[in-house]
């Protein structure tokens, strides 16, 4: 293993062509659940700086990693080679959840691609690079994407993506509080 100053060069231009990545987060509970996530729908990711990683956070059947982050901000990503040569990179650092509600969150998600659903953008402020050397991650061959979560989000329009989460998002499997941003509609009088 390597460690890096920063994200830049061979290890930036890796992780830019990767189509997917893993996050690993846990609560600070020694009981709780540690939680490692696959991340890669297209153009919902990327290297902001040197020092800065961020991926547009989509809805999904669970917040195990909003939780994490809002109770401690501990987080690693991973990249692998599956094709070419052998590789590994993990960033470590802390994370930050920035809510489809906060005023930085225009900015930040006009970088990525829009996607039905998007509920948060994930910052992680990355205090540790390293590579290895990837020997026992097999080769697979990538064969396309599975257009299923956008299709599924655009047919529940704002409204039942909003229900969505608050069913589906609010606390984590250990009862930590989610992402329960979302506000309740209110019925006009």
């Amino acid at each position: 293993m390597k460690l890096h100053e920063r994200i830049e060069g061979r290890l930036r231009e890796f992780v830019d062509r990767q189509p997917m990545f893993f996050v690993a987060t846990a609560p600070l509970a020694a009981d709780g659940h540690v939680n490692v996530s696959p991340r890669g729908i297209p153009g919902t990711f990327a290297v902001l700086d040197d020092h800065t990683f961020a991926w547009l956070d989509g809805t999904g059947s669970g917040s195990e990693t909003v939780a994490h982050l809002r109770e401690n901000g501990r987080i690693t990503l991973m990249f692998c080679a599956f094709e070419g040569a052998p590789n590994i990179v993990r960033f470590h650092g802390t994370g930050r959840v920035v809510t489809r509600y906060d005023d930085e969150y225009p900015a930040l998600a006009a970088r990525f691609t829009d996607v039905p659903g998007a509920r948060a953008v994930i910052v992680v402020d990355v205090e540790r690079v390293s590579d290895s050397c990837g020997w026992g991650v097999p080769l697979m061959s990538y064969e396309g994407e599975r257009d299923l979560v956008g299709p599924y989000f655009e047919r529940k329009g704002e409204a039942g993506q909003r229900e969505y989460r608050r069913r589906k998002n609010r606390t984590s499997i250990d009862g930590l509080p989610a992402y329960d941003v979302d506000p309740v509609d209110t019925p006009a009088t």
